[in-house]
């Protein structure tokens, strides 16, 4: 594909915003336009990156060959249905839908399209993530927390399908193993929807993951701990760096492990631009996306049972 790939975001609130930003600047791209219920909102962001302002996404069909869906998550599929019938590539936002039944729907308007659709599970995209996925070999144990302050954005969602599926899904591609059982706790503080929440998944192999996830703190911390045998990593997330600590054989019989600390050589990148080139790149070439309609249909099947396990605790 040598023409440059015409490209359009539906929705540009805070996130949608920084989706047009970012096409903008690609140059193997052109962004035709920008959707919003705001004629406003969509406006300002047409104007500072030289595209139409629409009010309707259906004023963009014909028009693009690849599109952003940045609305709320109850308005995914009315969104999508119209673009994803007539053959356009497709980044969601994640969650996929508010329903398992939604989500599957989508997935298989898309595949019986044949069209890239790629979720946007952008924490796949923090490099120390990615560097997780080649040394982490064997999870046994998994500790996460994301920690946040209260905002906001997003509070038509509760905790665990804003924050939290974001490891669920993390924890899903590193351990690789069917889960065996799920508990979960969790409370609303400011919304009426659960602003902090913990997940314990039980896999069959018999790894664990201990999952919590918070709207309400008073510090920002979102760190991953990795227990494998003879070896243990810790990703913070914010500067995506990896410190490990591992078990080398003893020098002499008889003697302990030698243990050895060490830092990985990380580069960091904005988790976004990088989703976004991913998907641009997918599109233009076919190759498969990292996250694909499945992957995220798996990470919302088990982001609502951790819901579900909740909600029994509540009665």
């Amino acid at each position: 594909m040598s023409a440059k790939l015409r490209v359009g975001v539906v929705g540009v609130g805070y996130l949608g915003k920084i989706h047009a930003k970012i096409y903008a600047a690609m140059p193997e791209v052109e962004l035709v336009g920008v959707v919003d219920t705001d004629p406003a909102s969509a406006a300002a962001v047409a104007a500072d990156y030289r595209c139409r302002a629409y009010g309707q996404a259906e004023e963009l069909l014909g028009q693009v060959d690849a599109v952003s869906i940045v609305v709320p998550t109850v308005h995914h599929l009315n969104m999508a249905r119209p673009f994803l019938e007539r053959g356009v590539h497709m980044l969601m936002e994640k969650p996929l839908a508010p329903s398992y039944d939604e989500a599957r729907t989508l997935v298989a308007l898309a595949e019986k399209a044949g069209v890239i659709f790629q979720v946007g599970h952008l924490e796949r995209f923090n490099a120390g993530v990615m560097a997780l996925a080649e040394h982490a070999a064997d999870p046994r144990f998994i500790e996460v927390h994301r920690l946040g302050g209260f905002v906001e954005r997003a509070t038509d969602v509760d905790v665990v399908t804003d924050l939290m599926i974001h490891d669920i899904d993390i924890v899903l591609s590193l351990v690789k193993s069917d889960i065996r059982e799920v508990s979960a706790m969790g409370l609303p503080v400011l919304t009426e929807h659960v602003d902090i929440a913990n997940a314990r998944l039980e896999f069959q192999n018999g790894a664990v993951a201990n999952v919590t996830a918070s709207r309400v703190s008073s510090k920002k911390e979102r760190r991953l701990r990795i227990f494998a045998r003879h070896a243990y990593y810790a990703l913070n997330y914010i500067d995506q760096q990896i410190e490990t600590v591992r078990a080398l054989p003893p020098k002499t019989p008889g003697a302990r492990p030698e243990m050895v600390h060490e830092r990985l050589a990380i580069e960091p990148k904005q988790p976004l631009d990088a989703e976004l080139q991913a998907f641009v790149h997918s599109v233009r070439t076919g190759a498969p996306p990292l996250v694909n309609g499945h992957t995220g249909l798996q990470a919302l099947r088990v982001a609502l049972l951790v819901k579900e396990k909740i909600a029994a605790c509540q009665k």
